[in-house]
């Protein structure tokens, strides 16, 4: 572990659909973690009824006491966002912070709105020699800010939520990014729901799940006091009807009875990707294990050339030089369906001995 401030060398605004933009629209997209064939039918069905609604003002509180009531919580302890990255905004210029930190390598949108806000950041890298896995002592004793993600992108690391919580304390917000978490079969290393940890800000987003990235929506929960400096910060109506809708039935019994199904489904598609790129060790290719995310790390000392050459040949990769703690020898896979991945490791294997050669 080492702490650093950003020197430029990291592009923090960089993120996977820039590899399926433009020229790389006819890629079969493994770039992106949201997950593949979605919205539903019937969720398109839903957000399609609300656009009658549109001449109202959108009122979110229904879709608030959704949310809460699915986690067991007040409403007090809810604020639905534009996706987790408006909420990311909000807690950057919200909340005061003297010494903010964020556990890296992880999504790099907190760190960029925290220096956008005018914070300067410290940064805890986990070291792939560790597993990069979490040690709370690393993190500093005088942060009041720190920022981690479970399951942490683009590592796939899940972290006990035990060893989260002890970075717990007075006088700390400790954020944890659980955008991922209901891909984890049971979202076991939970802490949505938790309100005996002091400080606790979680995150969640349903765009990646549910297929609506384009329709912006996620929610925090916390204590009623962040809460409400949140949403001052917020503009009014931040989060559209549609969206509203949209997060109202994702997280009603039949959403998450699906979501649950398609978390175990997750799991063994990873598996079998999993067990397909082991085959590729002697070719020097590490895989970051274990993986416990919609997504896999791997690291390839030709991976700028592999990157390529899987482009050229119909498959799009996310670059993971732009995460602080990894460099340009790290690619991350998102996990499809078994026919997707095996048509990607063929296509793997010839990338790898184009670059090669």
């Amino acid at each position: 572990m080492r702490t650093e401030h950003d020197g430029g060398q990291h592009d923090l605004r960089h993120h996977g659909d820039a590899e399926v933009r433009d020229g790389g629209a006819a890629l079969t997209d493994l770039a992106v973690n949201v997950r593949a064939d979605t919205p539903p039918a019937w969720l398109r069905d839903v957000i399609a009824g609300s656009l009658e609604g549109l001449a109202a003002y959108p009122d979110g509180r229904a879709a608030r006491a959704a949310v809460a009531e699915r986690h067991g919580l007040p409403t007090g302890r809810v604020l639905l966002t534009a996706g987790a990255a408006e909420a990311f905004v909000l807690l950057a210029r919200a909340l005061k912070a003297r010494h903010p930190v964020v556990v890296h390598p992880q999504f790099t949108e907190p760190e960029a709105a925290l220096a956008d806000a005018g914070h300067v950041v410290d940064r805890v890298l986990l070291r792939q020699r560790d597993g990069f896995r979490l040690d709370p002592a690393l993190v500093p004793e005088g942060a009041d800010l720190v920022v981690i993600g479970n399951p942490t992108n683009p590592t796939s690391v899940l972290h006990p939520s035990a060893l989260i919580t002890e970075l717990a304390r007075p006088g700390r917000t400790l954020v944890v990014d659980e955008a991922f978490m209901d891909a984890v079969p049971g979202e076991r290393e939970a802490l949505a729901g938790r309100t005996d940890v002091p400080g606790l800000v979680v995150l969640r987003s349903l765009t990646k799940t549910w297929g609506l990235a384009g329709l912006r929506i996620g929610y925090v929960l916390a204590d009623p006091g962040t809460i409400a400096e949140l949403e001052r910060a917020q503009p009014l109506w931040p989060v559209s009807t549609p969206a509203l809708v949209a997060a109202e039935a994702c997280v009603a019994p039949r959403a998450l009875a699906e979501a649950a199904h398609a978390a175990h489904r997750v799991a063994s598609d990873r598996a079998h990707l999993v067990a397909g790129l082991r085959e590729f060790g002697p070719d020097g290719l590490y895989v970051a294990e274990p993986a416990d995310g919609p997504f896999v790390l791997v690291r390839l000392e030709q991976a700028p050339a592999v990157r390529r050459h899987l482009r050229d040949l119909g498959f799009a990769v996310r670059r993971g030089d732009t995460f602080p703690g990894l460099g340009r020898e790290w690619l991350r896979i998102a996990v499809r369906d078994r026919v997707t991945v095996n048509r990607f490791l063929q296509a793997l294997d010839r990338a790898v001995t184009l670059a090669a050669g």
